[in-house]
């Protein structure tokens, strides 16, 4: 079983190609099962994070699950048109432009950068089959001034080989990687995380003291002593009996005092701030009472500030499956969501003001067009059907 899939497919004139999978077994070894042992080499360990896959699942869920589409032209001359079959596909595998979408996103969000190879382009040489890569199995080196781009030791063709970086820095090739820049950050929740469970698991060792402070005991008798106490503890249900001067002292701390749960609390916040302004408040690690009003404004913050470069990036990468003119763009008013009130109230204010018809709310609301939807909205007047035409014919 593998994490990422292995590639074996004809590949743009490059024949057939197979590389190796990445066991889950060796992805597991490397989430290290002691807290003090912290290994991000992986970006799959970064993972572990109750707030890291939290945020960037939310970014690479809201990327991928938004509606795209195609358009030529703009401003007053733009015409929407229909999606071309290599796109709903853009790999050929099957899973569909949102799996593929969601992987790339992730791919940028731990690691900064998205590796692929072409595997097929068009007569007029825009994309049309990428298969991508894991970060982790990428690497490269310089050749005589040209990147030659490895992937599992097996060498990509260059012209084949499609690498789209974020957080770019001046003379680097490659994206800068937040789990890496930040690794003591994660590093710190993870370990309080595994000190929690430890700590509930084990609890302190010992647990307890037991001490005879009046008497000098041997080895012998400090060996019967102990039996003494723990028969009468595991079961016996009778008093345990052990003469003069004993004390008995548990070790045990409240997990308040050992302080891990507020560094927990803050360590995750501090996670889920690194991919954004707002993902820490989005998933409940901000403070402050929640009221209707903050609510939509932080939809709003989370677009604008957090979500919106990614879903730009994205569309960038997806114009290149187009021929020019064409572009992508998601449509962003699925992430805005409102209630039947507020899309009503929408309507009105288009309508009212003519930059919208009756027959384009209806389209919004996904109901058929009307004969009559196209007229100009007049304000006060309203809207009356001919006569002779059902108000809801179709055109």
């Amino acid at each position: 079983m593998s994490v990422w899939r292995s590639t074996s497919r004809p590949g743009g004139g490059g024949g057939e190609r197979s590389l190796p999978a990445v066991p889950l077994d060796q992805v597991l070894a490397r989430m290290k099962s002691s807290y003090s042992e912290i290994d991000l080499s992986s970006a799959e360990s970064s993972l572990q994070s109750v707030a890291v896959y939290a945020a960037t699942d939310l970014i690479a869920s809201l990327v991928s699950e938004l509606p795209l589409d195609v358009f030529r032209g703009s401003g007053g001359d733009r015409k929407q048109i229909s999606t071309p079959w290599w796109l709903e596909d853009p790999d050929g595998s099957g899973q569909g432009l949102p799996d593929w979408c969601y992987r790339g996103v992730m791919s940028w969000l731990l690691r900064g950068n998205l590796f692929g190879e072409e595997l097929q382009r068009s007569t007029s040489g825009f994309l049309q089959q990428v298969e991508l890569f894991h970060p982790d199995r990428v690497s490269g080196a310089m050749d005589e001034g040209e990147i030659r781009w490895m992937v599992n030791g097996t060498t990509i063709p260059t012209a084949r080989f499609l690498h789209r970086r974020v957080n770019p820095v001046p003379g680097v090739v490659l994206g800068l990687s937040p789990i890496r820049l930040l690794a003591s950050t994660i590093g710190l929740s993870l370990t309080a995380t595994r000190f929690g469970l430890q700590w509930f698991q084990d609890g302190a060792h010992p647990n307890a003291l037991l001490i005879n402070e009046e008497v000098a005991l041997d080895d012998g008798q400090v060996k019967q002593a102990k039996a003494r106490f723990l028969a009468a503890l595991r079961g016996t249900r009778e008093p345990v009996v052990l003469g003069k001067g004993w004390q008995y002292k548990p070790l045990q701390l409240a997990p308040e005092e050992s302080q891990f749960l507020e560094t927990q609390k803050y360590s995750q916040a501090e996670c889920a701030r690194i991919f954004g302004p707002g993902i820490a408040e989005i998933l409940g690690y901000g403070s402050g009472s929640m009221t209707y009003s903050n609510i939509v404004d932080r939809d709003i913050s989370l677009l604008k500030y957090a979500v919106g470069k990614w879903i730009r990036r994205t569309e960038r990468v997806l114009s290149e499956f187009l021929p020019r003119p064409q572009y992508a763009r998601f449509n962003r008013d699925a992430l805005l969501e409102t209630n039947t009130m507020q899309r009503y109230l929408a309507h009105a204010s288009a309508l009212t003001n003519n930059w919208q018809t009756i027959n384009q709310v209806r389209d919004t609301e996904d109901m058929p067009p009307v004969a009559w939807g196209d007229a100009p909205f007049v304000a006060g007047a309203g809207v009356q059907p001919p006569a002779d035409e059902d108000p809801e014919q179709e055109e």
